[in-house]
Protein backbone atom coordinates (compact mmCIF):
# COMPACT_ATOMS: atom_id res chain seq x y z
CA UNK A 1 0.00 0.00 0.00
CA UNK A 2 1.36 3.37 -0.99
CA UNK A 3 0.15 6.63 0.63
CA UNK A 4 1.05 9.92 -0.91
CA UNK A 5 0.63 13.34 0.73
CA UNK A 6 0.28 16.47 -1.36
CA UNK A 7 2.39 18.98 0.58
CA UNK A 8 2.11 21.79 -1.91
CA UNK A 9 -0.75 23.49 -0.05
CA UNK A 10 0.97 23.00 3.31
CA UNK A 11 4.26 24.41 2.00
CA UNK A 12 2.51 27.42 0.51
CA UNK A 13 0.76 28.14 3.81
CA UNK A 14 4.00 27.84 5.79
CA UNK A 15 5.88 30.04 3.34
CA UNK A 16 3.13 32.64 3.63
CA UNK A 17 3.36 32.53 7.43
CA UNK A 18 7.12 33.09 7.24
CA UNK A 19 6.67 35.92 4.75
CA UNK A 20 3.92 37.38 6.93
CA UNK A 21 6.34 37.43 9.88
CA UNK A 22 9.07 39.15 7.88
CA UNK A 23 6.51 41.56 6.49
CA UNK A 24 5.32 42.39 10.00
CA UNK A 25 8.84 43.47 10.93
CA UNK A 26 9.16 45.50 7.72
CA UNK A 27 5.81 47.14 8.45
CA UNK A 28 7.03 48.18 11.89
CA UNK A 29 10.09 49.74 10.29
CA UNK A 30 7.89 51.65 7.85
CA UNK A 31 5.64 52.89 10.65
CA UNK A 32 8.47 53.80 13.00
CA UNK A 33 8.50 57.47 11.97
CA UNK A 34 4.78 57.81 12.72
CA UNK A 35 5.32 56.11 16.07
CA UNK A 36 8.32 58.27 17.03
CA UNK A 37 6.48 61.43 16.04
CA UNK A 38 3.61 60.49 18.34
CA UNK A 39 6.05 59.53 21.09
CA UNK A 40 7.89 62.84 20.72
CA UNK A 41 4.70 64.86 21.19
CA UNK A 42 3.77 62.93 24.30
CA UNK A 43 7.24 63.08 25.82
CA UNK A 44 7.64 66.85 25.48
CA UNK A 45 4.20 67.35 27.01
CA UNK A 46 5.07 65.08 29.94
CA UNK A 47 8.50 66.69 30.31
CA UNK A 48 6.99 70.18 30.46
CA UNK A 49 4.58 69.07 33.17
CA UNK A 50 7.43 67.39 35.06
CA UNK A 51 9.46 70.62 35.03
CA UNK A 52 6.46 72.68 36.16
CA UNK A 53 5.84 70.36 39.11
CA UNK A 54 9.49 70.45 40.14
CA UNK A 55 9.55 74.24 39.84
CA UNK A 56 6.60 74.60 42.18
CA UNK A 57 8.27 72.25 44.64
CA UNK A 58 11.65 73.97 44.41
CA UNK A 59 11.20 77.57 43.20
CA UNK A 60 14.64 78.64 44.47
CA UNK A 61 16.26 76.41 41.86
CA UNK A 62 13.90 76.91 38.91
CA UNK A 63 12.37 80.39 39.24
CA UNK A 64 14.60 81.67 36.42
CA UNK A 65 12.87 79.65 33.70
CA UNK A 66 9.51 81.40 34.24
CA UNK A 67 8.28 84.95 34.06
CA UNK A 68 8.56 86.89 37.31
CA UNK A 69 6.27 85.67 40.12
CA UNK A 70 4.73 82.87 38.00
CA UNK A 71 6.98 79.91 38.80
CA UNK A 72 5.55 76.61 37.61
CA UNK A 73 2.91 78.13 35.33
CA UNK A 74 2.84 76.54 31.83
CA UNK A 75 1.76 79.90 30.38
CA UNK A 76 4.80 81.64 31.90
CA UNK A 77 7.53 79.27 30.73
CA UNK A 78 10.75 80.78 29.44
CA UNK A 79 11.75 77.52 27.77
CA UNK A 80 10.63 75.62 24.70
CA UNK A 81 11.00 71.88 24.25
CA UNK A 82 10.87 70.29 20.83
CA UNK A 83 11.96 67.11 19.08
CA UNK A 84 13.17 65.80 15.74
CA UNK A 85 12.78 62.35 14.23
CA UNK A 86 15.68 61.18 12.09
CA UNK A 87 17.42 57.97 11.06
CA UNK A 88 18.94 57.68 14.51
CA UNK A 89 15.59 57.83 16.29
CA UNK A 90 14.08 60.57 18.43
CA UNK A 91 16.05 63.56 19.73
CA UNK A 92 14.80 66.20 22.16
CA UNK A 93 16.17 69.73 22.48
CA UNK A 94 15.34 72.89 24.35
CA UNK A 95 15.76 76.65 23.91
CA UNK A 96 15.18 79.60 26.22
CA UNK A 97 12.76 82.44 25.51
CA UNK A 98 13.31 86.08 26.38
CA UNK A 99 11.48 87.39 29.42
CA UNK A 100 8.86 90.07 28.80
CA UNK A 101 7.93 90.96 32.39
CA UNK A 102 9.51 93.35 34.90
CA UNK A 103 10.54 92.51 38.45
CA UNK A 104 9.44 94.64 41.39
CA UNK A 105 12.88 96.26 41.76
CA UNK A 106 13.41 97.08 38.09
CA UNK A 107 11.97 99.20 35.31
CA UNK A 108 13.08 97.02 32.39
CA UNK A 109 12.63 93.32 31.58
CA UNK A 110 15.60 91.05 32.26
CA UNK A 111 15.34 89.71 28.73
CA UNK A 112 17.78 86.80 28.84
CA UNK A 113 17.38 85.96 32.49
CA UNK A 114 16.66 82.25 31.93
CA UNK A 115 19.82 81.62 29.94
CA UNK A 116 22.06 83.93 31.99
CA UNK A 117 20.96 82.46 35.32
CA UNK A 118 21.09 78.88 34.06
CA UNK A 119 24.68 79.38 32.92
CA UNK A 120 25.64 81.36 36.02
CA UNK A 121 26.91 84.33 34.02
CA UNK A 122 28.00 87.50 35.75
CA UNK A 123 25.81 90.51 34.98
CA UNK A 124 27.14 94.07 34.80
CA UNK A 125 24.55 96.82 35.17
CA UNK A 126 25.54 100.33 34.07
CA UNK A 127 23.53 103.53 34.54
CA UNK A 128 22.51 105.37 31.41
CA UNK A 129 24.68 108.32 30.50
CA UNK A 130 24.40 110.85 33.31
CA UNK A 131 21.93 108.62 35.14
CA UNK A 132 21.84 106.89 38.50
CA UNK A 133 21.14 103.29 39.41
CA UNK A 134 18.58 102.64 42.10
CA UNK A 135 18.14 99.26 43.78
CA UNK A 136 17.32 97.60 47.08
CA UNK A 137 20.09 96.05 49.17
CA UNK A 138 19.71 94.75 52.70
CA UNK A 139 16.35 96.45 53.07
CA UNK A 140 17.74 99.83 52.06
CA UNK A 141 17.41 101.82 48.86
CA UNK A 142 20.78 102.43 47.22
CA UNK A 143 21.60 105.07 44.61
CA UNK A 144 24.85 104.98 42.66
CA UNK A 145 26.41 106.30 39.48
CA UNK A 146 28.82 103.39 39.33
CA UNK A 147 28.27 100.15 37.54
CA UNK A 148 26.99 97.22 39.61
CA UNK A 149 28.41 93.73 39.16
CA UNK A 150 26.10 90.83 40.05
CA UNK A 151 28.16 87.66 40.28
CA UNK A 152 25.30 85.23 40.68
CA UNK A 153 22.01 86.84 39.60
CA UNK A 154 19.93 83.71 40.06
CA UNK A 155 21.15 82.64 43.48
CA UNK A 156 23.22 79.66 44.59
CA UNK A 157 20.64 77.02 43.67
CA UNK A 158 19.94 78.12 40.11
CA UNK A 159 22.98 77.43 37.94
CA UNK A 160 22.49 74.26 35.88
CA UNK A 161 19.21 73.38 37.59
CA UNK A 162 17.15 73.32 34.38
CA UNK A 163 19.60 70.96 32.71
CA UNK A 164 19.58 68.81 35.83
CA UNK A 165 15.79 68.38 35.95
CA UNK A 166 15.73 67.81 32.16
CA UNK A 167 18.29 65.01 32.47
CA UNK A 168 16.54 63.61 35.54
CA UNK A 169 13.34 63.19 33.55
CA UNK A 170 15.05 61.41 30.66
CA UNK A 171 17.36 59.19 32.71
CA UNK A 172 14.99 58.28 35.55
CA UNK A 173 11.32 59.17 35.10
CA UNK A 174 11.11 58.32 31.39
CA UNK A 175 12.72 54.91 31.81
CA UNK A 176 11.18 53.95 35.14
CA UNK A 177 7.71 55.49 35.02
CA UNK A 178 6.65 57.08 31.73
CA UNK A 179 7.01 54.00 29.53
CA UNK A 180 4.88 51.92 31.90
CA UNK A 181 2.39 54.61 32.92
CA UNK A 182 1.77 55.53 29.28
CA UNK A 183 0.78 51.95 28.45
CA UNK A 184 3.60 51.70 25.92
CA UNK A 185 5.45 48.92 27.74
CA UNK A 186 2.47 46.58 27.76
CA UNK A 187 1.55 47.47 24.18
CA UNK A 188 5.00 46.67 22.79
CA UNK A 189 5.34 43.58 24.97
CA UNK A 190 2.16 42.02 23.58
CA UNK A 191 1.77 42.56 19.80
CA UNK A 192 -1.74 41.11 19.71
CA UNK A 193 -2.27 42.38 16.17
CA UNK A 194 0.31 39.89 14.91
CA UNK A 195 -1.60 36.93 16.38
CA UNK A 196 -5.00 38.31 15.38
CA UNK A 197 -4.02 38.54 11.71
CA UNK A 198 -1.88 35.43 11.34
CA UNK A 199 -4.68 33.45 9.66
CA UNK A 200 -5.02 36.15 7.02
CA UNK A 201 -1.23 36.25 6.80
CA UNK A 202 -1.17 32.52 6.04
CA UNK A 203 -3.20 33.32 2.92
CA UNK A 204 -1.82 36.71 1.88
CA UNK A 205 1.77 36.47 3.08
CA UNK A 206 4.13 39.43 3.12
CA UNK A 207 1.66 42.15 2.11
CA UNK A 208 -0.58 41.35 5.09
CA UNK A 209 2.43 41.35 7.39
CA UNK A 210 3.53 44.79 6.23
CA UNK A 211 0.09 46.34 6.66
CA UNK A 212 -0.38 44.70 10.06
CA UNK A 213 3.01 45.75 11.36
CA UNK A 214 2.61 49.33 10.13
CA UNK A 215 -0.85 49.73 11.64
CA UNK A 216 0.20 48.15 14.94
CA UNK A 217 3.18 50.42 15.57
CA UNK A 218 1.56 53.55 14.12
CA UNK A 219 -1.49 53.13 16.38
CA UNK A 220 0.52 52.48 19.53
CA UNK A 221 -1.21 53.87 22.62
CA UNK A 222 1.01 56.50 24.22
CA UNK A 223 -0.17 58.85 26.90
CA UNK A 224 -0.22 59.25 30.66
CA UNK A 225 -3.71 59.65 32.04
Amino acid sequence: MIIRFDTRSFNKTMNNVVEYSYGFIDGIEKGKKVFLDKLGRQVIEALGQYIDINAKANPKALHHIYEWYRVGSPAARLFDIDYVVNKNGLSLFSNFRQSQTVSADSTEPFYNKAQIMELGKTVVIKPKSGGVLRFESGGETVYTKRRVVVRNPGGNDVQGSYEQVFDEFMLKYFRQSFIRASGLYDYIKKPVAYKRNIRAGAKQGRSKGISTGFTWIANARIGVE
